[in-house]
């Protein structure tokens, strides 16, 4: 009897597990014996860590013939229900059509979305850049400004969240200001961080590197000021000040897919299910969680993977390997993955790239964007549709930053 293998996403982890899933079936030789679907809306690798850019035309590609090249089936639709004691899950597909599909191996690979707290006026006033759909309404917003009459608020720009998604964002902002109300533009772009410094994840050591990146592009830097309340003309800080603006850009945090919350086990505070180093759920058999959704140690040194492109790339190697690995009698393959990097653009400025997750500053400038521009254009893109390239990369030990 057939075996099945069902993946739901079609992100960095989700198309690399049904790759990767696929070339373990094909070194043991039973191509005809296990089937694997990659359940998702659309058959795009939604390119999200460059959502912060606006050449959008090149952020979707379209994985279909991939897929097709290595063998395995996409399914356009949601999975909305997991039943793990029953080994199914319940797929809405894009015609409005549920169906069920059984599964000897499930991988959950739908990633995360961005954290909305309960903030007067964020939901119906704010912007982001979570997804591709955000990113062309805010670039189609701030283009629209240009046909209103110049004001302080309509010329300013707030992004609220001074992590690596707000540093990059807010960094771009200056540029893009300028592209659309002209070189002289009285423009003011500022950042709102509640933490008492900017970038509080990414630590000591870039922090002046980032702050003198963003004074010279021109970004104004508000620490130990969180965000109150949003409206139509502006924002109003937890310290009780008020920026007119007329484009707030949240970029506060992300969770969990909320498919992560009916795998049972302990979940972390982002909503991520614990997994033990084959990245299998800990609690649900023949369940595999990955990218996003997975909390799991890195390395034997008490770090965890990130919400990031860099560990979803090797988490999806490893977790569709495994899933594939059961069934067809191969040896299962730990996750691991010590070396940790960091490349964070600074718009004009140029940008830095770190080593180690003390974030040792190794290169920055243009030496950097140079790396960053690889990065984003090149390293995280899907392989070309030929079967046995993309199974030369698709080993769950692939090096993904040498």
């Amino acid at each position: 009897m057939t075996k099945k293998i069902v993946i739901a996403g079609s992100g960095f982890a989700g198309m690399w597990s049904a790759i990767s899933a696929a070339r373990a079936v094909s070194l043991a030789g039973k191509d005809n014996d296990v089937e694997i679907t990659i359940v998702s809306p659309t058959p795009n690798l939604h390119i999200r860590p460059r959502f912060y850019e606006t050449v959008f035309e090149e952020m979707a590609p379209n994985i279909a013939p991939l897929l097709a090249a290595v063998g395995v089936r996409h399914l356009a639709g949601t999975v909305e229900t997991v039943h793990a004691l029953q080994h199914e899950v319940v797929v809405m597909q894009n015609g409005g059509e549920r169906i069920t599909l059984p599964y000897d191996r499930f991988v959950l690979a739908t990633g995360s979305g961005l954290f909305l707290p309960d903030i007067p006026g964020l939901k119906a006033h704010s912007f982001n850049v979570d997804q591709l759909a955000n990113a062309r309404k805010l670039e189609a917003h701030l283009r629209s400004l240009a046909n209103k009459p110049e004001t302080v608020a309509r010329n300013t720009v707030v992004v609220a969240g001074g992590g690596f998604t707000g540093i990059e964002t807010v960094a771009e902002m200056p540029r893009r200001l300028r592209e659309i109300f002209g070189h002289n533009a009285k423009i003011r772009v500022v950042v709102l961080e509640q933490a008492p410094d900017i970038g509080p994840d990414l630590g000591p050591i870039p922090r002046p590197v980032i702050e003198e990146a963003l004074a010279e592009c021109g970004v104004e830097i508000k620490v130990s000021a969180g965000v109150a309340a949003i409206d139509a003309e502006g924002v109003t800080t937890s310290t009780g000040e008020r920026v007119a603006s007329n484009t707030v850009v949240w970029t506060a945090g992300a969770r969990a897919n909320p498919l992560a919350a009916q795998i049972n086990g302990d979940h972390d505070r982002f909503g991520r299910v614990h997994a033990d180093q084959y990245l299998r759920a800990k609690r649900e058999k023949d369940v595999f969680v990955t990218g996003d959704v997975a909390m799991v140690a890195t390395d034997d040194k008490g770090h965890v993977a990130s919400m990031s492109c860099q560990h979803a790339l090797s988490l999806g190697r490893v977790s569709g390997h495994n899933a594939a690995a059961e069934l067809v009698g191969l040896a299962t393959h730990p996750y691991s993955q010590p070396k940790y990097v960091t490349c964070l653009d600074l718009g004009a400025w140029g940008a830095i790239y770190t080593e180690g997750w003390d974030r040792q500053v190794k290169m920055r400038r243009e030496e950097a964007k140079a790396t960053k521009r690889a990065i984003n254009t090149q390293w995280i893109y899907p392989p070309a549709p030929d079967r046995t390239a993309a199974f030369a990369v698709a080993n769950p030990d692939y090096i993904i930053v040498p």
